[in-house]
């Protein structure tokens, strides 16, 4: 079985898009659009793109992708057992638990079961909630209980605890946020003892990224007070650890928390001023040490992960090209939207 996995995992890293190719689709004429997709491993984009100028609407085309990363997934998830799968099988709950978020917003606006159920996100054989049943509850209260009694249960519960605090939408997201990632370190734990260091600098590039982006949008977009962006943060083992946490929230301005990270991250963060690049800039660390591991001999599930990071870094990109396309933006400003920069080795 491990063979099966590098030899897929060695495969499907041919599809991925390096910057040069990414560079020349924005480039590319309308005819030529479809081609490029197909020979990047993406048939379902290229079977919804009109050769005379990209006709898919944003929402079909978020759907295409999902279900890209979905049919990936599915094929790296065969082989494995154990921890391995259970993890890669919770890392595709991100988007039931986008699916759960429409929901619990569609009953705030009375919408038609309909409506919601035309919305949600297509799950395959990853799905376990019943999007039906769920979408024709009575109203936001029935609908919470229903999740509770399912398969994301202590998720939902503390995300219904906060809402029924503050009756705030945003608390109900954050916490749903919040609850999916600290099951996803749960998983990751017992494969970070048994794969060691190629894994847990990926979970660790993961998770302190999205801790540092979360606290600075709470504390300086949002206005929140230092405690409440700390309650709403992922408990983390990694390189900002939870004390290092609590004394960033306190912090009062985005350059004092600049200032208060340890060395190596002033140095990757230096002369940025603001969240969208300081999220760029980590991600594109984050990118670099994926290949890293992409690339070496490290253990199967490591590799697969690097992979699927680096692919829904390229899709999330080739999102952001078609859709500047289909708007018809200057190629200029769908350059500066990506915000991605090159990924080298040293």
């Amino acid at each position: 079985m491990s063979a099966y996995l590098d030899t897929r995992v060695s495969l499907y890293a041919g599809r991925l898009w390096p910057d040069d190719a990414l560079t020349a689709l924005i480039d590319a004429p309308d005819g030529t659009v479809a081609e490029r997709l197909i020979g990047h491993g993406l048939p379902q984009l290229a079977t919804g793109y009109d050769r005379t100028g990209g006709t898919q609407d944003p929402r079909s085309l978020e759907q295409r992708i999902i279900a890209q990363i979905l049919d990936e997934t599915r094929v790296l998830v065969r082989p494995q057992s154990g921890a391995a799968r259970a993890f890669l099988t919770f890392w595709t709950a991100r988007f039931e638990m986008s699916n759960v978020k429409t929901l619990l917003r569609s009953k705030m606006t009375n919408e038609r079961p309909a409506a919601i159920l035309a919305r949600l996100i297509p799950m395959g054989t990853f799905g376990r909630l019943d999007n039906e049943d769920l979408a024709h509850a009575e109203d936001i209260g029935e609908l919470l209980r229903r999740l509770e009694a399912g398969p994301y249960a202590g998720i939902v519960r503390r995300a219904r605890r906060a809402f029924e605090q503050s009756h705030d939408p945003f608390s109900l997201d954050a916490a749903l946020d919040r609850g999916y990632y600290e099951g996803l370190v749960q998983c990751a734990q017992p494969l970070e003892e048994a794969v060691g260091a190629p894994f847990r600098s990926l979970m660790a590039n993961l998770i302190d990224r999205i801790n540092l982006v979360w606290l600075l949008r709470y504390r300086f977009n949002y206005g929140l007070p230092p405690a409440e962006v700390y309650y709403l943060l992922v408990a983390s083992h990694y390189n900002l650890s939870g004390a290092r946490l609590r004394d960033l929230a306190a912090q009062d301005s985005l350059e004092t928390v600049l200032a208060a990270l340890p060395a190596a991250w002033q140095a990757r963060l230096a002369g940025v001023t603001d969240v969208p690049e300081i999220f760029a800039r980590m991600e594109h660390v984050a990118a670099e040490q994926a290949l890293r591991v992409l690339r070496s001999r490290a253990p199967g599930i490591a590799r697969a992960f690097a992979y699927l990071i680096l692919r829904e870094r390229d899709l999330r990109a080739v999102r952001a090209v078609l859709r500047g396309r289909h708007l018809g933006l200057p190629d200029d400003d769908i350059r500066l939207a990506l915000r991605r920069a090159p990924v080298e080795l040293n």
